[in-house]
């Protein structure tokens, strides 16, 4: 109560009002929220500056027409109140299933999927407006639809529930792929069985790695510069390469919320994909291009959606440049090898991760040597081929620790 301005004096009949659980996003356990109600005593208090009295109108409509700079308005708000105020949407999330519908009108989805440690789920991320706000009325638009899905990787235990989803949406439906990693694209053949209709958009660097068992319906190649409508709402594609070479973010421009793939993960850093084009280089370029864009709202696909995304991408600046120093440092110190400067470099870091965090020292290195940082006396070719070798060195490393 403090922290809002609040005393146990200016309040009476406390009570309890209600518990949300939280969906489980990972890698912990959710955390559920208890609302308390009480009376306010003092009708004329004055709260501190980071607090504000509104309506429920006025605070939905803060959320639905965001402004970069504007007021924002946090998940507690929507969850306590806003949710319990309105009308159920007709589209109707399967009852096995928790899910986080914040901002309004932009369901995320924990879907459990064979993703990589630490994490257990993918967000299926599902647009389903019912009312036309006028945002598509200029402008051409690669696709056109009165629903989207975003990234429909799941385990198969979960392609039932998947079935139910894609069933409750409308016909005219867009199916949208950030990438092509089996945890995002492996629920795609039971959406086509489902709604032969729906058409599928991706970067053709990502198509060219969807076989036609997962696909054979229609689908159109982006590239990052295009629009599409999905009930009336406004959606802008963005070319986001880094974690493969065909990478895709998704901004919901009335709400400014972005949808970034594995750009970025709920808790800690992603990896980046070696043997699909990611690079460094185009890591950094794409952070900083979402920084731009000024989102309100990050949308991971692995982890709990940031409402504090300018903090989370400068945090991701600052650990690959804090990774990318510890990486020359030990080359300057005498390692020459892929599997030198990963046991120097990631000393702290659990070894089961070291396979994943050799991928990311490869692009740090070609990084590194394209800002030509590089000792002059580190040789790069000496550096690729003990590529080759990195596991059957991992392997001795972790048979001599556990002895």
């Amino acid at each position: 109560m403090g922290r809002v301005g609040l005393g146990v004096a200016d309040l009476g009949d406390w009570k309890f009002f209600k518990c949300v659980e939280e969906a489980e996003f990972g890698p912990g356990p959710p955390i559920n929220f208890a609302f308390v109600e009480a009376k306010l005593l003092d009708k004329n208090t004055i709260l501190r500056e980071h607090c504000k009295w509104m309506s429920i109108h006025t605070c939905r409509e803060w959320l639905v027409n965001v402004k970069p700079g504007g007021v924002r308005v946090g998940l507690l708000a929507v969850i306590g109140l806003i949710n319990e105020s309105t009308e159920p949407t007709k589209f109707q999330v399967p009852s096995t299933l928790r899910f986080q519908e914040y901002p309004p009108g932009v369901v995320v989805i924990p879907m459990r999927s064979k993703t990589a440690k630490p994490f257990h789920t993918t967000n299926l991320v599902v647009f389903a407006p019912e009312n036309d706000s006028g945002e598509c009325k200029d402008g051409s638009f690669v696709a056109s639809g009165d629903a989207l899905i975003v990234d429909p990787g799941c385990r198969s235990e979960s392609l039932e529930e998947l079935r139910e989803i894609v069933a409750a949406l409308p016909r005219r439906l867009i199916v949208f792929a950030t990438h092509h990693h089996r945890d995002h694209i492996n629920g795609l053949s039971v959406i086509q069985k489902t709604n032969p209709d729906a058409i599928l958009l991706a970067h053709k660097n990502t198509m060219s790695h969807i076989h036609k068992d997962d696909w054979n319906s229609a689908y159109t190649f982006v590239s990052g510069s295009e629009d599409i409508c999905v009930g009336g709402q406004r959606l802008s594609i963005i070319f986001a390469p880094g974690h493969t070479d065909g990478h895709l973010a998704l901004l919901h421009n009335s709400t400014r919320s972005l949808i970034v793939g594995d750009h970025c993960v709920g808790q800690g850093s992603a990896f980046l994909d070696l043997y699909s084009g990611a690079s460094m280089a185009d890591y950094f370029k794409t952070t900083y291009k979402f920084m731009e864009l000024s989102p309100h709202a990050l949308i991971p696909m692995h982890g709990r959606v940031s409402f504090w995304p300018k903090h989370m991408l400068c945090g991701y600046l600052k650990n690959r440049r804090s990774r990318e120093k510890s990486i020359l440092r030990a080359i300057e110190r005498g390692a020459e090898t892929l599997f030198e400067i990963v046991v120097k470099a990631y000393s702290r870091i659990d070894h089961s991760y070291w396979i994943p965090a050799s991928w990311n020292v490869k692009l740090h290195v070609d990084h590194l040597a394209l800002l030509d940082k590089l000792p002059k006396c580190f040789s790069i070719e000496r550096f690729n081929r003990s590529l080759g070798s990195f596991a059957a060195e991992l392997d001795k490393f972790e048979a001599k620790s556990s002895l």
